[in-house]
Formats: structure tokens, C-alpha cells, sequence
């Protein structure tokens, strides 16, 4: 019995052991089955299914294509619009595949679009064609299949293949509708909003609201170069990048302030293959529109400035003044500014033209022509901003417009007192003993005895000389340029206005040159009766408000708030100080602003008393000595709430042609806001027709000073 128990438990452990080693013979060999499979899978991905898994993870590469926002207005201080854009709905197409397919021709190695691809893309172009006929302006622009074809830009020469393609703007309404019902008929399809931008038919202004240009024809300014090196960094807001076709501020306000003008472009992120082209719209972020600039421009008194200087012009073609006509008296500039804000309330360049011509984007040779001369702002630019008919630009040599400012540094200096009496004899001389250079009053007038008050009044230049310039010379000998320099940039003359304004002109400073002068001696005479400066209208306008504030040089504010799209205000600006000049005695300002009281025609039967300074500044042009006409002023006297600086080149003396101009502005002002503070539009009593300004053309007999 125990001998059968042991056969029977051998038994069991051999079949135990069998079992046990089938069982891993079993394990092994499926784990062989399963790396083999493995192995296989991993091949077949890497060397079969590897390319096609590849362009799906590069086809998940996304690209950000702008979509550009509304341009916010520009308007004048009332609210005008002088500057705006329109909504227009723009139609977008982004090439697919369909339309851009290639092959390669085995024996030639050219890959050129397949027929399906070319054919694909002349069935979009005459089906759209079709609509635009059908449901576009009857008395719009025809676009051809070959315009469309062209604005496809199948070949990529303009645009990279994500990038949409717009085929026309300004749809219709009608076409709008047709577009996004049928939009599953046209691949790659969108209706994108755009604008377009104007400025005011009335020109207001025209110059310093400045004008736009595509953004790819704007790389030469510095801001730009800025913004498309900071559009190539890898973290680059996409709201900042631009479209080379998008319009930008180039110049005037439209550049001052394109920041806030353009807003925030939107922008669409778009999925791409490895060719570059787009699959499909992954999101949208739409545009921010631009803010609002209100200006402190008046469109009223900026249009009869504009007119003043127009009028006044052709009346210097047909009046003789002192014997002759001044046809070559051609340009005319001038700027308003308020005392105590420094608000410019007028700035005009004249001629103008209208500024609506840059909004095509390009301009026709023969307009180009036409503007040249006078598409920059000429109260602060020399180039490009008017030419006489002798060529004399808008920046001309001060002339007797200096003499308060001298009759101050002479005061100021210890050169002679308030209560010293000066002999005008006609002329004096300077220079060494044998070699002297004599100087004469204008039209060789002798004045007699006078005290600085009556010598700037009498424009006396012989004063000038033997007070000023060759008694600076005495006492700093050629430093003197250095002390006469200083005195000048506090009145900001030679210095920038800070008016932020593009392109603007610091002045030309002739005495620091007194080599060319001759002499330091000279360069100080010279300067001392205004022919050694020569300096902008806005300067001149500063510098007259400066003497109104004695002292206080107030920052030009051409723009008075910033309101967002919802007329929110996020920026006002106010009266800024540049410079305060403390070292005049208050007996110094009440010397040169008596003296300042020149006999002018225009002014016979202005109602208020007023500050004023003739000049007539002399310059050579084509050989010969031509005279300008220069003016400032500031009203009233004791209270001065307005200066007015206007240059006439070639306009003869400053009583005679830019006074008259500078007249009118007073009117202007004072019908809109009041010199004395009440606007006399709104009295009750005035008469409805009194918004006219008075005919003060200066058709009487002219002023003899200068």
C-alpha cells in the first residue's frame, strides 16, 4: 500500500513539472510573439507612417494674420471732424490647397500648379466676378477675372501662402448678404471690415493734420523702424503688428499721435502646413479702434486765417504799396496762440491743397507736381512748405520783430536805463577805423532823440546798433555771441518749440557764424536789428507769447484732450511752462511793452490796446535784396489773452502785408471766444451777419515803419 502511495506522488510531481515548464514555454514564446509586433509596429512608424505623422505635427503650426482697426478721428476744438474714417466691408480670400496644388515633372524637375489647381482658381476668380456684377455698385469699379487672379497672388511674390488676400473693398451691402450666405461656395472666404480715411473738403488746417501712407511705404521713419524690429521678437504682442497695407500717420498730428489714433489691430491665428499655406481659421481677436484727438484748433478762425493770408496775398498782386506791386509775394503763414494756455488756435500754411489725395495710397506724377511745394507744414518746416516766386522759403531773418528782445538784453545788461535818451541821427557805423560798415534806419528816416520805449516804436536800427550790439561787443567782447545766444533760446528762439510736431525746424542761426558775419562785432550789430536769426511762425508765436507773459515760455498745445470710442476722456492737456526768465525788472516790461506800439493802417479802428511789432526782414533771393513782411503781436496789453506771429515772404514791410492778416485773426478770436473774455457771437445786440471779419485789407495809406 505505502509502495503504490509513492508511485502515485512520483507520478504527480513529474506531471506537475511538465505542466509548469509548458506554461513558461508558453509565456516566452508570446512575449517573443509581442516584441516582434513591437518591433514591426515601430518600423512601419517610423520608415511607412513617419512623413505623413510628421506634416500632421507641422500642419498644428499657427500664424497670426492682422486684422486692422478702425483710425480714430481728428476733430477741431467744437467737435468738427477735420480728420475721420469710414466703415467699409472688405472681401478676403486665403488660398487652399485646392488652389495652389503643384507637381513635378520627372525628366524636367519644374514643378509648376497642377491643371485641377489652375483651373480651380479661374472658377473662383469668374464666379466671383459674376457676383460682383451682379450685386456690386453699377457705377463702381469693374474688377476683371485678371484682376482677381492678380490679387490672388498665386505665386506668393507679395504675400506669404497663410496670408489672406483681399479682392476688392467697399462691397455693397447686397454683395455683403450675397458672401455670407453663399460663403460655403467660396473656400477660404471672409467679409472683413475696414476703413477708409478723409479729411475735411473746407482743408482746415491741412498741414499740421498731417496725412497717412501704407505702412509699407513708411519704413523710413524711425517709428516705424521701431515697431517692425519689435514685430520680429518671438513674444511680440500680435495686436501690434501691422499690415503692409494698413494706413499710418506720416506726418503732421497723424503722426504725432499714431498710437493713439490706430487703436489695436485684431488679428486672426490661423493653422498652417509645412507649405506654409493656411488649413483653417483656429481663433479671432477682434480690433480696437483707434482713439479720438480734439484739437484746439477753431475751424472758424482757422478758415479766415486761411483766407486772410489767401486775400491778402492777391491784394499786395494788384495794390502798389510805396510805389510797387509784390507779385512774387506767393505764400503766406501764421500762427494764433493763446497767452495763458498756449492753445494754438490757428496754424495755416498757405497754399494748401487737399490732403484727401493721399488716401488712394499712391499719387499720380502729375498731383505730385502740384503739391511739392507745399504739402509740409510751413510754419515750422523750411522744406517743401512754399516757395515764393523767388525761391524764398517759409523761414526768413527776423527783421525788426527782434527789438523789444534787444531793447530787454540792453536793459537787462546794464547797457543803458528806462530813462536813457538816445540821438537817432539815420545811421551809424561799426567796425575798425578805415574799414567801417554803416547801417541806416529803414527809408533812411531820423527819429532825433528818443528813449528805448520810442526806439523800439520807431523802429530805429541805428539805436539797436550803437545801444545794443556794439555795447554787448564792449563789455563780453566775442563771448558777447555766447550771452546774445543765451538770451535768445529763453524766448525759444533757436530752440524747438516742444510742440511734439513732426519735422519741426529749429531756426537758423546766422550770428553764431562770424566768420561769414565778418566779425563777432558784427554778428552782434547785425543780430541786434534782426539779421542774423531766422526762425519759424510757431517760434515767432511763442516768442510773442513770451513777451506777453514776461518771461513765462509756454509749451504750444495743438491738442486739448483724447477721448476713447466711446467718448470717454483718457488725456487732457493744459498749460505747460518751458522756461521762466526772473532777471527782468518789472520797469524792463513795462519799457518794451509801451514801446511796442507801432503806427499800423490795418489797425486804425481795433477796439482793443494791443502789443505789436512791424518787421520787415531783408534777404538775398536770385540776386537781389527782397524784402518780407513779418508781424507779431499780442491783445490786449495789460491782459493779453492772444499772440499772432505772421510771415509774408516777399510782401514787402510787415504793416503792409502781414499785419493786415494778423488783423483779421484778432477779429476772428475775438468774435469767437472775446479778447476781453466774452465771445461777441453771443451778444444779442451784434448783428446775425457780424460773423464776418472786417475789411481791413490795408487799403489805406500805408504805416512808413517797418
Amino acid at each position: 500500500m505505502s509502495v503504490f502511495r509513492k508511485q502515485a506522488s512520483s507520478q504527480d510531481e513529474k506531471d506537475s513539472k511538465s505542466s509548469l515548464g509548458l506554461r513558461l514555454n508558453v509565456f516566452f514564446f508570446s512575449t517573443f510573439i509581442i516584441f516582434c509586433v513591437i518591433i514591426i509596429r515601430l518600423a512601419v512608424v517610423q520608415f511607412v507612417e513617419g512623413p505623413t505623422l510628421t506634416e500632421v505635427e507641422t500642419s498644428r503650426d499657427t500664424k497670426n494674420v492682422p486684422l486692422a482697426a478702425i483710425r480714430g478721428s481728428i476733430r477741431a476744438s467744437g467737435g468738427e471732424e477735420i480728420a475721420y474714417s469710414t466703415s467699409v466691408q472688405s472681401l478676403y480670400i486665403t488660398l487652399t490647397k485646392e488652389y495652389t496644388a503643384k507637381s513635378t515633372d520627372k525628366e524636367t524637375k519644374i514643378t509648376s500648379f497642377t491643371p485641377e489647381a489652375r483651373a480651380n482658381a479661374y472658377a473662383l476668380a469668374n464666379k466671383l466676378v459674376e457676383s460682383f456684377n451682379k450685386y456690386g455698385d453699377p457705377k463702381g469699379e469693374k474688377l476683371t477675372v485678371n484682376d482677381v487672379i492678380n490679387s490672388l497672388d498665386l505665386n506668393f511674390k507679395k504675400y506669404s501662402g497663410f496670408m489672406a488676400r483681399r479682392i476688392k473693398a467697399g462691397l455693397t451691402s447686397e454683395e455683403v448678404a450675397y458672401f455670407m450666405e453663399h460663403k460655403a461656395e467660396f473656400p477660404g472666404l471672409e467679409v472683413v471690415e475696414e476703413s477708409n480715411r478723409h479729411y475735411d473738403k473746407d482743408k482746415v488746417a491741412v498741414q499740421t493734420v498731417g496725412y497717412i501712407k501704407p505702412f509699407k511705404s513708411s519704413s523710413s521713419l524711425d517709428i516705424y523702424k521701431n515697431i517692425q524690429n519689435a514685430m520680429k521678437l518671438l513674444d511680440a504682442d500680435p495686436g501690434l503688428t501691422y499690415k503692409d497695407d494698413e494706413f499710418v500717420g506720416f506726418d503732421g498730428l497723424e503722426l504725432q499721435y499714431q498710437r493713439e489714433l490706430r487703436g489695436k489691430n485684431g488679428y486672426q491665428v490661423i493653422s498652417v502646413n509645412p507649405q506654409n499655406m493656411a488649413e483653417k481659421v483656429e481663433k479671432v481677436v477682434p480690433p480696437v479702434k483707434g482713439n479720438d484727438l480734439w484739437t484746439t484748433i477753431n475751424k472758424n478762425i482757422q478758415l479766415k486765417t486761411q483766407k486772410a493770408i489767401t486775400e491778402q496775398i492777391s491784394w499786395l498782386h494788384s495794390h502798389a504799396v510805396q510805389g510797387k506791386t509784390h507779385p512774387n509775394a506767393i505764400t503766406g503763414y501764421a500762427v494764433a496762440m493763446e497767452v495763458d494756455t498756449g492753445n494754438i488756435v490757428a496754424m495755416a500754411s498757405m497754399p494748401d491743397y487737399d490732403t484727401n489725395v493721399w488716401t488712394s495710397g499712391s499719387l499720380p506724377t502729375d498731383v505730385w507736381n502740384r503739391i511739392i511745394d507745399n504739402y509740409q507744414n510751413g510754419t515750422i518746416n523750411p522744406i517743401s512748405s512754399g516757395v515764393s516766386g523767388n525761391g524764398l522759403r517759409s523761414v526768413l531773418l527776423m527783421g525788426s520783430t527782434i527789438k523789444p528782445l534787444s531793447v530787454l538784453i540792453g536793459l537787462n545788461e546794464g547797457l543803458f536805463s528806462t530813462s536813457s535818451i538816445y540821438t537817432d541821427t539815420g545811421s551809424t557805423s561799426f567796425g575798425k577805423e578805415g574799414h567801417e560798415t554803416k547801417v541806416r534806419n529803414a527809408s533812411g528816416h531820423v527819429y532825433g532823440p528818443m528813449d528805448p520805449a520810442k526806439a523800439i516804436t520807431k523802429s530805429s536800427n541805428v539805436f539797436m546798433v550803437d545801444m545794443v550790439g556794439k555795447k554787448l561787443y564792449d563789455k563780453y567782447g566775442s563771448k558777447g555771441i555766447e550771452v546774445w545766444d543765451k538770451y535768445m533760446k529763453e524766448f525759444g528762439l533757436g530752440v524747438s518749440t516742444q510742440s511734439g510736431l513732426p519735422r519741426e525746424f529749429l531756426g537758423q542761426i546766422n550770428y553764431s557764424d562770424t566768420k561769414a558775419a565778418g566779425s563777432a562785432q558784427a554778428a552782434l550789430v547785425y543780430a541786434s536789428f534782426g539779421q542774423q536769426g531766422s526762425y519759424t511762425t510757431l517760434q515767432l508765436a511763442q516768442y510773442a507769447s513770451t513777451l506777453a507773459n514776461e518771461g513765462i515760455r509756454i509749451k504750444p498745445q495743438l491738442v486739448s484732450k483724447i477721448t476713447d470710442s466711446n467718448g470717454k476722456v483718457v488725456k487732457t492737456f493744459g498749460r505747460e511752462e518751458l522756461d521762466k526768465v526772473t532777471t527782468f525788472d518789472d520797469s524792463f516790461w513795462r519799457e518794451i511793452k509801451k514801446g511796442m506800439s507801432s503806427e499800423v493802417t490795418a489797425f486804425n479802428d481795433f477796439p482793443y490796446d494791443f502789443a505789436r511789432k512791424t518787421g520787415t526782414s531783408q534777404q538775398q533771393a536770385k540776386g537781389e535784396l527782397r524784402d518780407n513782411g513779418v508781424f507779431i503781436a499780442f491783445a490786449p496789453r495789460d491782459k493779453p489773452k492772444l499772440a499772432v506771429a505772421v510771415v509774408i515772404p516777399e510782401g514787402g514791410f510787415g504793416s503792409n502785408s502781414a499785419a493786415p492778416v494778423a488783423r483779421k485773426i484778432f477779429d476772428a478770436y475775438d468774435w469767437e471766444y472775446g479778447l476781453d473774455g466774452v465771445p461777441k457771437k453771443s451778444l444779442k445786440t451784434q448783428d446775425t451777419t457780424a460773423g464776418s471779419v472786417p475789411n481791413t485789407s490795408g487799403e489805406n495809406t500805408p504805416a512808413t515803419n517797418n
